[in-house]
């Protein structure tokens, strides 16, 4: 007789919103789970019937509803269910069987909410903490930041990073807007946490151009003043959110990666930056410095001078050491959408086994 598969649900209910990192987290994530299956379990994914991506009729689909907040018919029908997002629509007390929950960050703490926001926030997480068998922290930095707020949640964390697509561009690919002369490239939501406006002061004494890509918000306004007191701002360019194939061509030809971020779960565009071989400078806080390892230039402060003193002697130093590239690109290597996966398929073993 042949033995019956597991069931498991994912859901995915936050990719309905493109250009955000819970989108690329769950397309990548979904794709991989489903390449490296190998028919081991029966699999649903439930996501939002607006979403732009589907997955291409390739696993069984579970569409979310506003009434699954006050029941979801499905409740008994799962053995496992991964909640990929901290705060899931669909509410882990409406489901049976074993639950895992994946936590991305709980930047909130250190991004000057009020307090009572920041308490609200906090336990709302933690009622999801323990409602759950196992946590997955996306790096070892989330994981000591959800033991040292939540401390239930001791014994349940895993780390398991994302991984990141190697990127690849279309050939003859020219992007909407194309930089006319060399350039520093960024991308994230355009933010405070993203901290952006501390870049313009590398534009200071050179010819550069500053790219910064992603979703807009009155923040910009923040990083066009710095441009101006550093009479850059001819040479600033905030071009809103841009296509996979755009992407990959200002990584393809930047002539570096700045990633100043104050508040980072993980850091996915570090990594894809890194694919490309380029010089990643960063900021030295929350996990980046867990991410970008050796392979990257750090930030030891935001002065603007200081940071031009560690751009210019980054760039030195990458300009001058044999096979950085090599080193960069394999070291980017190691963050796999297809490790990542095999790692959670085998959590849902574990799981299961209990």
């Amino acid at each position: 007789m042949e033995k019956v598969k597991k069931r498991i649900l994912l859901t995915f209910d936050s990719m309905r919103y493109p250009n955000t990192g819970l989108f690329y987290f769950g397309k990548s994530l979904g794709n991989s789970i489903l390449a490296e299956d190998n028919s081991r379990f029966d699999i649903t994914f439930y996501v939002h019937r607006k979403s732009i991506y589907q997955f291409a009729n390739r696993v069984k689909i579970q569409y979310l509803s506003k009434l699954h907040k006050l029941f979801f018919p499905q409740s008994g029908k799962y053995n496992l269910v991964h909640f990929t997002d901290q705060y899931p629509r669909l509410r882990p007390q409406k489901v049976k069987g074993k639950k895992i929950l994946t936590v991305h960050d709980i930047n909130f703490i250190y991004e000057n909410f009020p307090p009572e926001k920041v308490e609200k926030k906090l336990n709302k997480l933690t009622r999801y903490v323990n409602l759950c068998d196992k946590i997955v922290a996306i790096s070892n930095y989330v994981a000591e930041d959800i033991i040292k707020y939540i401390p239930s949640a001791q014994g349940k964390v895993q780390v398991i990073y994302n991984g990141a697509d190697k990127l690849s561009i279309k050939a003859d690919h020219q992007p909407a807007y194309q930089p006319q002369r060399p350039f520093i490239f960024t991308i994230g939501h355009i933010s405070a946490k993203k901290n952006f406006a501390v870049l313009p002061a590398l534009l200071h004494n050179n010819d550069y151009e500053l790219v910064i890509a992603g979703i807009e918000t009155p923040y910009k306004d923040e990083i066009m003043h710095e441009a101006k007191k550093w009479g850059c701002e001819d040479r600033v360019k905030i071009t809103g959110p841009i296509s996979d194939d755009d992407k990959a061509w200002y990584y393809k030809n930047c002539l570096a990666f700045a990633f100043p971020s104050i508040a980072e779960g993980f850091g996915l565009p570090v990594i894809e930056a890194m694919h490309f071989g380029k010089p990643v400078f960063l900021s030295t806080h929350t996990s980046l410095p867990e991410i970008g390892g050796d392979a990257a230039f750090y930030f030891d402060s935001f002065d603007g001078k200081a940071m031009q003193k560690v751009f210019a002697e980054g760039m030195e130093k990458y300009n001058s050491t044999d096979n950085i590239e090599a080193h960069i690109t394999a070291y980017a290597e190691k963050f796999s959408w297809q490790n990542t996966a095999k790692q959670y398929l085998s959590l849902y073993e574990e799981c299961l086994e209990d």
